[in-house]
C-alpha cells in the first residue's frame, strides 16, 4: 500500500513539476527585468526586518502588517487628493503624475511610520520594561499581526460605511491606476517598462539614503552602538528608547514606500491579507542576506525577487513561492547566519 502511495506521489510530482530550461534561457533577460523589481520591493521591506533586529534582536513579524497599513494609507492619500477608484488611467502629464505618487508614497510612509511606531509603544515597550523572554516577544508580535489584519478586514469597513468607496474587507480595494505599464526600452529584447524603472530606481535610491543614514549620521551611529551594545551605549549617553522608537520608524516608513511600488507593480494587491506573502518573503529576504545586515537584506531581496522568477518558469508558476523558499533553506543549510552575515552593530561605517 505504501509502495502505491509513494507511486501515485511520484506520478502527481511529474505531472505538476515542469523542467522548463529552455524557457527559462530563452526568457533569461526579461524575467532578470522582473525578478529585480519584484527583489527590490522585497528589499525595502526586510530592511525594516533587519533593523529592528539588529536593534533588539526581535523578529517583528507584524511588520507584514504594517506594510499593508501602508498599502491602504496610499489609497485613501490619493482619494483624498480626489481620485476615485475607476477602470480609467490617470494620464495628465509626467510632472503631475510624478507629483500624486509622491504624494501617494508620503501618505503610505506616514501612515505605516505611524502604525510602526504605535506598534512598539503599544506591544513591545511594556514587555521590555518587565524583562520579557524573547520567545514572549515572538508570539506578540505574530498576535499583533493577527490583531492589524482582522481589524482591517472586519473594522475598517464598519468605520467607512459613509464613503463612497468603503475600505477594508475581505475583498480586494478596487485600484487607483495612476501609470500605465508601458515599455520604454529593451535590454538584450527585454522590455524595461516605466513601472519596473520607477519601482527599481526609487528602490535604488531610499537604499542609498538609507545606507548613508545609518553609517554617516548621529542616529546611525545610535543605532549601530544601541545594537552591538546596548548597555554601554546607554552609558555614554545614548538613549536606547530614543533609538529604538526611530529605528521602528524608519523601517515603517521603508514599509509604507514599499506598499507604493508594490500596488504599481499590482494594482489590485490591496487587500487585508495582502501583506502575509509579502512579508514571509521578506523576512526570508532578510535571513537569506543575513538577518541584521543592512546590506544583507537588499542583497537578499534581489536574489529571492530573481531566484523565484526564474523558478516559476523553470517548474511552473504554482512553484513560484516554493521556490523561493526552497533557496532560502539551501543556502542557510552551508552558511546559517546568512549571505554576508555580519551583525548591524559590527557593520563598517
Amino acid at each position: 500500500m505504501s509502495l502505491s502511495v509513494l507511486a501515485d506521489a511520484a506520478l502527481l510530482a511529474n505531472g505538476s513539476i515542469e523542467f522548463n530550461v529552455s524557457g527559462v534561457v530563452d526568457q533569461f533577460w526579461r524575467l532578470t527585468v522582473d525578478g529585480l523589481a519584484y527583489g527590490s520591493i522585497y528589499a525595502l521591506v526586510a530592511v525594516g526586518y533587519t533593523l529592528v533586529y539588529g536593534v533588539l534582536r526581535l523578529i517583528n513579524f507584524a511588520h507584514s502588517s504594517i506594510f499593508m497599513l501602508g498599502m491602504f494609507g496610499q489609497y485613501v492619500g490619493l482619494m483624498l487628493l480626489g481620485f476615485a477608484p475607476s477602470g480609467n488611467v490617470y494620464h495628465e502629464g509626467v510632472v503631475l503624475t510624478v507629483v500624486y505618487l509622491s504624494a501617494a508614497m508620503l501618505f503610505g510612509m506616514l501612515v505605516s511610520g505611524g502604525a510602526a511606531v504605535g506598534l512598539e509603544r503599544v506591544a513591545y515597550r511594556p514587555l521590555r520594561k518587565r524583562g520579557a523572554k524573547p520567545l514572549i516577544f515572538l508570539i506578540t508580535a505574530i498576535g499583533m499581526s493577527f490583531v492589524i489584519e482582522q481589524s482591517v478586514q472586519y473594522v475598517l469597513p464598519k468605520l467607512t460605511q459613509g464613503m463612497s468607496t468603503p475600505l477594508g474587507g475581505s475583498t480586494a480595494q478596487q485600484p487607483i491606476t495612476l501609470v500605465r505599464d508601458s515599455t520604454q526600452f529593451t535590454i538584450f529584447g527585454a522590455a524595461v517598462s516605466n513601472v519596473t524603472l520607477v519601482i527599481i530606481i526609487s528602490a535604488v535610491v531610499l537604499a542609498a539614503v538609507t545606507e548613508i543614514l545609518i553609517n554617516r549620521t548621529k542616529f546611525g551611529r545610535g543605532i549601530r552602538a544601541v545594537a552591538q551594545d546596548p548597555d554601554t551605549a546607554t552609558l555614554m549617553g545614548v538613549s536606547r528608547e530614543r533609538i529604538i522608537t526611530l529605528t521602528f520608524l524608519l523601517g515603517g516608513l521603508l514599509a509604507g514606500a514599499a506598499a507604493l511600488l508594490y500596488t504599481l507593480k499590482i494594482p489590485g494587491g490591496i487587500i487585508s491579507s495582502g501583506g502575509f506573502i509579502l512579508g514571509i518573503k521578506a523576512f526570508s529576504a532578510a535571513v537569506l542576506g543575513g538577518i541584521g545586515n543592512l546590506r544583507g537584506a537588499l542583497l537578499g531581496g534581489l536574489l529571492l525577487g530573481l531566484a523565484e522568477n526564474y523558478g516559476q518558469i523553470l517548474f511552473g508558476n504554482q512553484w513560484r513561492d516554493v521556490v523561493a523558499f526552497v533557496v532560502l533553506v539551501a543556502v542557510l543549510m552551508f552558511r546559517p547566519t546568512g549571505i554576508l552575515g555580519e551583525s548591524l552593530g559590527r557593520a563598517r561605517v
